[in-house]
């Protein structure tokens, strides 16, 4: 069975490669290990809150770690929190640990750390804990019309 995040690419003609794990705790050192991926591969999918409400998906691979407050200045909002799981499942339709940018319920801005572009070659949740995504960086960029940002640390 296929999970939206794979249908949403596929729909787009964008090729892509799904890995299976078996899913224990959230987090991309947990998806790394279990499939012997870099851990700068592996990005996370953070829906973060920006500004008096809105919200964004920031893209940062497994061994940085967002800064709010150069995420806040880059955006020109006061300030950038990360949601709350239950805003972050309700919007996007996905439990935390699988939240992905492709096929989410409500469209929102994407940002990609830059960082990540060290790999031509990223992973990313595929819409259910335990599902991996591979694509080409310049094949992410696009299907999630990504906005490439330095907010890591």
């Amino acid at each position: 069975m296929s999970s939206l995040g794979e249908r949403a690419l596929a729909q787009r003609g964008i090729r892509f490669t799904s890995h299976e794990y078996d899913y224990r705790k959230k987090g991309a050192d947990a998806a790394s290990h279990a499939l012997q991926i870099a851990l700068g591969a592996m990005l996370k999918t953070l829906v973060v809150q920006v500004g008096d409400g809105g919200f964004v998906f920031v893209l940062v691979p497994g061994d940085r770690s967002l800064s709010m407050r150069a995420l806040a200045r880059a955006l020109g909002v006061k300030q950038a929190e990360l949601a709350s799981e239950r805003d972050a499942e309700r919007l996007t339709g996905y439990r935390v640990g699988g939240i992905s940018p492709f096929g989410s319920r409500t469209s929102l801005p994407v940002y990609l750390e830059l960082t990540a572009l060290d790999h031509t070659r990223l992973y990313i949740n595929g819409g259910r804990r335990g599902l991996i995504l591979g694509l080409e960086a310049s094949d992410l960029i696009e299907a999630a019309q990504a906005q490439l940002i330095e907010v890591g640390i």
